[in-house]
C-alpha cells in the first residue's frame, strides 16, 4: 500500500465501467487495512484544523452509488476524527415542496461548505442526471418551462444538465473549493450479498425497503448513465474516481487516501503567531500562572 497510486482511480474520458473493477486486493489483511484507514483518518483531522485555521479553502466531497455501496458507514469511519464543527453531511432525499420551487442544482449550491470547512454529499446534484434519467417522471415536478409531460423531455435535457452541472463545479473550484466526486462501483452481485443480509440480520430488517428491490430491477440502465455522466463531467478541477467498493474497508482506505493524497499538496498551514504574541509568551505564561 506504500505504493498505492490514487490518481489511477481517476475516471478518464475513454474510462468504461465493464472495464473497471468493484474489488482490488491491496495485499494487506482487513485488519492492516483499518489500522492503516485509521492513521489516514487522523492525519486528515489534524489537516482539517489547519484548513480551518487557514480559512482560504473548503472541501466538498461527492458520494455516489448504488444502493448498499457503503456510502453511510465510509462517511463514519473515514470523518469520525472530524472536529464537528468544521463537517458538514448532507443526505439528500427526494426534493421538498421548497427545493422544487427552485432549480435542481439550488438545495446543492447553500449547502456548500463555508471556507475552512468540509461538506459531504450523500447523494448529490448527479441525482438529477442519474434517477432522474430512470425515472424521467420525476423531473416533471420541477415544473419546467416547455416540459409538460415525459414526452417532453429530450436527450439535449441531460446534455444541458452536464454543462451546467460542468459550470457550477469549476465555478466553486475556482472560489476555492476543492471538490472530490467518488463513485462507489459494486457488483450486482455485491449488492444481492448485502440486501440478503439486511434481511437475514434482524438487526438490520430496518435498513431494507421494497424500493431497493425495485431499483435493482434497472441495473443496467444505472450503470449505463452513470458511465455517461462520469465521461461528461469528470473534469481536471472536479475529477471523477471510480472506487471499487465491493470490500468496505478498502473502499473507505481508498477515499480517505485519495482525499489525504489531494489536499497535502495545497498551501494549507496555519497562521503564524503574532510577533507580540511571540515577543511576550513568556510574560503571557507568567501572567497565568500567577493568578490566584
Amino acid at each position: 500500500m506504500e505504493n498505492l497510486n490514487t490518481t489511477n482511480f481517476i475516471a478518464k474520458p475513454e474510462t468504461t465501467l465493464a472495464a473497471m473493477q468493484t474489488s482490488i486486493d491491496l495485499g494487506k489483511t482487513k485488519d492492516e487495512i483499518c489500522e492503516a484507514l485509521k492513521k489516514t483518518s487522523k492525519k486528515l483531522s489534524r489537516l482539517q484544523e489547519k484548513m480551518f485555521a487557514n480559512n482560504r479553502y473548503s472541501v466538498l466531497i461527492c458520494l455516489q452509488g448504488m444502493d448498499t455501496s457503503g456510502k453511510d458507514s465510509l462517511i463514519r469511519e473515514v470523518f469520525k476524527r472530524f472536529n464537528a464543527r468544521g463537517l458538514h453531511v448532507y443526505s439528500y432525499k427526494t426534493p421538498t415542496s421548497t427545493e422544487l420551487e427552485h432549480d435542481y442544482l439550488w438545495r446543492h449550491y447553500i449547502a456548500l461548505p463555508e471556507r475552512g470547512k468540509f461538506s459531504v454529499y450523500n447523494r448529490s446534484h448527479y441525482e438529477n442526471v442519474l434517477v432522474s434519467r430512470v425515472h424521467p417522471e420525476y423531473v416533471l415536478s420541477e415544473n419546467l418551462p416547455g416540459i409538460h409531460e415525459v414526452e417532453d423531455i429530450k436527450d439535449g435535457l441531460w446534455q444541458q444538465r452536464f454543462e451546467q452541472i460542468n459550470n457550477f463545479e469549476k465555478h466553486i473550484a475556482q472560489n476555492g473549493v476543492i471538490v472530490f466526486k467518488f463513485f462507489l462501483y459494486i457488483s450486482k452481485s455485491e449488492q444481492k450479498r448485502r440486501l440478503l443480509r439486511r434481511l437475514d440480520n434482524e438487526k438490520h430488517n430496518w435498513k431494507f425497503a421494497p424500493s431497493d428491490l425495485e431499483e435493482r430491477e434497472h441495473w443496467d440502465a444505472y450503470i449505463k448513465y452513470y458511465e455517461e455522466a462520469i465521461k461528461n463531467t469528470s473534469k481536471p478541477h472536479a475529477p471523477w474516481y471510480i472506487i471499487p467498493a465491493d470490500d468496505k474497508p478498502t473502499a473507505r482506505f481508498l477515499v480517505a487516501n485519495t482525499i489525504f493524497d489531494v489536499l497535502q499538496k495545497y498551501d494549507i498551514a496555519a497562521p503564524e503567531v503574532a510577533d507580540e504574541v511571540l515577543e511576550n509568551i513568556n510574560k503571557y505564561r507568567q501572567q497565568l500562572r500567577s493568578e490566584k
